[in-house]
């Protein structure tokens, strides 16, 4: 898990849909304030790990520590190449 890495939640762009916090086996957000994304356990999130980022619909979330270049979708399905850097699969989507 990583400690200079994790989601930043642009509240001025966030439609609170909950995309992001259900998506998460991390348990990165806290669930109990869904579906505002709130970062509860920032430790937790696996090291360049774009997951939420790349589900969210509004673009709202970037991430601290990100030097790959990748930018939020902003409402469009993220192309995958089935890789995904936590080694969960679907997780990184």
């Amino acid at each position: 898990m990583a400690k200079t890495w994790y989601p930043v939640v642009d509240y001025s762009v966030c439609t609170e849909c909950g995309t992001c916090v259900s998506m998460c086996p991390h348990s990165v957000y806290d669930t109990k304030k869904a579906p505002t994304p709130v970062v509860k356990v920032p430790d937790s999130c696996v090291d360049h790990c774009h997951g939420c980022g790349n589900r969210c619909p509004s673009g709202a979330i970037t991430y601290i520590g990100d030097d790959t270049g990748w930018t939020p979708p902003n409402g469009k399905k993220a192309e995958s190449d089935g890789a995904c850097s936590c080694g969960g699969g679907s997780c990184c989507g």
